[in-house]
Formats: C-alpha cells, sequence, structure tokens
C-alpha cells in the first residue's frame, strides 16, 4: 500500500480517470488496485465516486469564499458588491477544473431541484448569502420587508443556478457573457432588495392605518 496517499491524490487521480475515459470507473476495487492502495484506504477519505465530486465542488466553494474574504476591501464593500466579488471569483475558480465541472453536471438532469452533488455547496453558499444580507439589512442597504427578507437568500440561489448554467452554456471568448450575466443578474436582484417607491407606498399606508380615521378627519 502506498503510505503517502491522501485524500487529494484520490481526488486528483478520480478526475483524471472520468475526463479520460469519459465515465467513473467500474468499481472502487479496481480505482483502488490501479493506485496500488486498498479499498480500506479509500474509504478513509471518501465514502464513493460521488462524494469525492461532491468533495470538488465544497473545495472550491471554500476556497472561493475564503479568497475574497481575505481582501483588505472586504470589509468596505456594500452587500451587493460581496455577492458579485463572490460570483467573479467563483467562476475564476471554477475555470480550473472546467471539464470535470460540465462533467458532473451532466449527470443530473432535475432542473427544479437543487443536484444532491451541490447539497454541501448550497449549505455554505445560503451561508454566505444570509450573513452578507443580514448585514445589508443592518446597514440599511437592503429593504426589510417582513416575510420576504428572509427569502432573499433563495433568490440569489435561484441566481447561483441560472449563473452556472449560464457558464456552462457559455461559447463567447473567455467566458465574457458569464461575466455580463453575472453583472446583470446580480444587480437586479439587489435592486429588488433595495427599497422602492412601492415600499414608501406601503409605509405611507401603514402610517394612515396606524393614525385611524383618517377617513373622516381629511373628509373623505
Amino acid at each position: 500500500m502506498n503510505t503517502t496517499t491522501s485524500s487529494d491524490q484520490i481526488k486528483k487521480s478520480y478526475i483524471d480517470y472520468v475526463l479520460t475515459n469519459g465515465e467513473p470507473p467500474k468499481s472502487v476495487y479496481t480505482f483502488a488496485k490501479n493506485l496500488k492502495i486498498s479499498e480500506a484506504e479509500f474509504y478513509k477519505f471518501y465514502s464513493g465516486f460521488a462524494s469525492i465530486e461532491k468533495a470538488v465542488w465544497e473545495d472550491m466553494t471554500q476556497k472561493t469564499l475564503a479568497k475574497i474574504k481575505d481582501q483588505k476591501v472586504w470589509a468596505k464593500y456594500t452587500a451587493r458588491e460581496k455577492v458579485l466579488s463572490f460570483f467573479y471569483s467563483y467562476i475564476e475558480m471554477l475555470k480550473t477544473q472546467r471539464s470535470f465541472i460540465i462533467y458532473t453536471l451532466k449527470k443530473h438532469t432535475k432542473r427544479l431541484s437543487t443536484p444532491d452533488i451541490l447539497s454541501g455547496v448550497k449549505e455554505m453558499f445560503q451561508d454566505f448569502a444570509e450573513e452578507t444580507i443580514n448585514e445589508g439589512l443592518d446597514k440599511g442597504e437592503l429593504a426589510d420587508r417582513k416575510f420576504f427578507s428572509k427569502r432573499y437568500k433563495d433568490a440569489l440561489w435561484i441566481q447561483f443556478g441560472f449563473i452556472i448554467n449560464f457558464w456552462v452554456n457559455d461559447g463567447s471568448p473567455a467566458f465574457e457573457k458569464t461575466d455580463e450575466a453575472i453583472e446583470k443578474g446580480i444587480n437586479v436582484s439587489f435592486d429588488l432588495f433595495q427599497r422602492s417607491p412601492i415600499d414608501n407606498l406601503f409605509e405611507y399606508g401603514k402610517f394612515l392605518a396606524r393614525n385611524g380615521k383618517f377617513k373622516e378627519k381629511m373628509g373623505i
């Protein structure tokens, strides 16, 4: 057994195998045998091939979050700028494993549900989104709407799916259209999260209701 085997080595060997052969190994046994390790050694790190694929996504998400939060200007960013920074950086990270990312997504065709491979990513992203949104609410950057504010993170997760799908199918040079999709999609989302004339109208209506009998006083 190769005593220097690590989770990263197994991960790299698996990625190389599926990209070379277009399919996963026939079994953990044959894969481990080719690596000159035992099945037991493989299972120390992963429960199966699907867990390797999940780990790749989760590792890239964790690295992206760590990278953007390490920026000196991070604390000065608005909520909108933080989410934009995440997506720009995330796509750059995904580019390093584009072929493998596409391979993993092609196996999941249910568009209306989160693929199991992204379950860990969804949790990490929504934790980040919720933290960022709460900061925006506290600073008054975003509108605190009863019931709806708690759904802002869900709206950003929908944007996550849209952006990843757009990038996978983007045929423009250097995927420049994806940058445009990020800018437009996130800006539209945050425009909706911010206060608008409709919010002011609702506030005015609540004010009138609280002060009662305004119709009589105004002769209406």
